[in-house]
């Protein structure tokens, strides 16, 4: 009787620390799970922020282009205003070069041919 009473108490024992390890291993699970819970609850978190900066990206890609086609149109305009300015002030040059030859042409007739 001591023989099957030592049995009984060592499966009982085995019995014990088997469902002792089947509650940690169902905790462990259960951890594992609110862990998986959370991470993919960030992952979606980081994946909506990244959706939102693509979107604040592209619109600045956007502006960027219109800014540089707006540049363009710009440098454009101001080689036109160069390029007249350039012309005005060389007719310029030509109208006083022209008015002081006739000047000196007035002055050579008046005084100096008589």
């Amino acid at each position: 009787m001591n023989s099957a009473t030592d049995w009984e108490a060592q499966h009982r024992q085995t019995l014990l620390e088997s469902r002792a390890t089947l509650e940690r291993s169902a905790s462990s699970v259960a951890r594992s799970q609110r862990i998986a819970a959370e991470t993919e609850q960030v992952g979606t978190e980081v994946v909506a922020e990244l959706g939102e900066q693509r979107e604040t990206l592209l619109r600045a890609k956007r502006r960027l282009s219109q800014t540089d086609q707006e540049l363009t149109k710009t440098q454009k305009v101001l080689r036109t205003m160069t390029r007249r300015v350039l012309t005005n002030k060389f007719i310029l040059v030509l109208i006083i070069i022209l008015e002081v030859g006739i000047l000196a042409a007035v002055v050579y007739l008046k005084f100096f041919r008589k």
